[in-house]
């Protein structure tokens, strides 16, 4: 497996959420680094730099949240292709604990665009014969598991979202500090906004809570984000969320977030989320009461 080291680091305790572990938009964050570390390794070192000419353009990534990283947790990060065609390729990237134990994989996929414009073109000669001699596979058991990677087309709309109920899980402003060097909301964005707004979905009571007093949290173990436009400073959005459904183990949770003035989607997301103790950090299954609680508030043939 031809993979380089791309990022290497720790858990910053202002990173971590209330359940006591690596915040979901930290480890898009940490990807994002990563994926730098990778293009510097393909021959283009200043891909995400102010003055760059061409970049990596992020279309969707697929996540899988294998272990808990904490405060301290020393962690480090590789990277390969996976695949590449004219414009556009999918990375692979692997997050570790220091015992070699996986924390999360990425698959990222990604277009060769001009910097500022955001336009495809064809790869260069010398990339391509480098991507050949990173070429990786996905780990075994980190790969899909719950969510298909199949292309999609979109359902998410504003309308579309009035029509079905979606619950308003955010409303805000994109700011300067949220942008890249291009001026595009960054790719950490998308995730960081649907982690604080995934309280409001549940009415600030997470599925499984309650029961001899026993503390419960919520968390993803799996993600997959597509991007259909890019925000910049000023743009406003809305995000809507909903349950797709699930069993006793686990949720299938979609998020929307969307342009106000237009209705258009600005990206898409579908969850894969599970309720666990905070004390014992196991999964809880639902009991059957809850489990037709939550069933009964899911929204049939919900969507990317």
């Amino acid at each position: 497996m031809a993979e380089v080291e791309v990022w290497r680091g720790s858990v910053e305790a202002w990173e971590c959420d209330e359940m006591g572990h690596l915040n979901v938009g930290f480890y898009v964050a940490k990807s994002m680094e990563g994926l730098a570390g990778l293009a510097a390794e393909l021959g283009m070192p200043r891909a995400f730099a102010p003055g760059a000419e061409a970049t990596l353009l992020v279309r969707e990534q697929h996540i899988r949240f294998l272990r808990e990283a904490r405060a301290g947790a020393p962690l480090s990060m590789t990277g390969g292709v996976l695949s590449l065609d004219e414009a556009e390729a999918r990375f692979g990237f692997v997050l570790r604990h220091a015992d070699g134990q996986i924390a999360a994989s990425f698959q990222t996929a990604a277009a060769h665009t001009t910097a500022r414009q955001g336009q495809a073109f064809p790869w260069p000669d010398r990339i391509r014969l480098r991507a050949e001699a990173l070429a990786s596979e996905a780990p075994a058991g980190a790969g899909p598991r719950s969510i298909d990677l199949a292309p999609v087309t979109t359902q998410a709309s504003l309308v579309r979202a009035d029509t079905l109920g979606l619950t308003s899980t955010g409303t805000g402003v994109v700011a300067a500090h949220d942008c890249d060097a291009f001026g595009r909301m960054r790719v950490e964005g998308f995730m960081q906004r649907l982690s604080a707004g995934v309280p409001h979905l549940f009415s600030g009571r997470r599925l499984g809570q309650g029961g001899e007093g026993r503390r419960v949290g919520g968390a993803a173990v799996e993600y997959r984000l597509i991007h259909h436009a890019w925000p910049r400073a000023g743009d406003r959005f809305t995000l809507r969320s909903g349950s797709a459904g699930g069993d006793a183990r686990i949720r299938r949770l979609v998020h929307w977030l969307l342009d106000p003035l237009t209705g258009r989607p600005c990206g898409s997301a579908e969850a894969i989320a599970v309720s666990f103790d905070l004390d014992t950090r196991k999964l809880i299954e639902l009991p059957p009461e809850e489990l037709a609680r939550a069933n009964g508030a899911a929204i049939p043939g919900l969507g990317l």
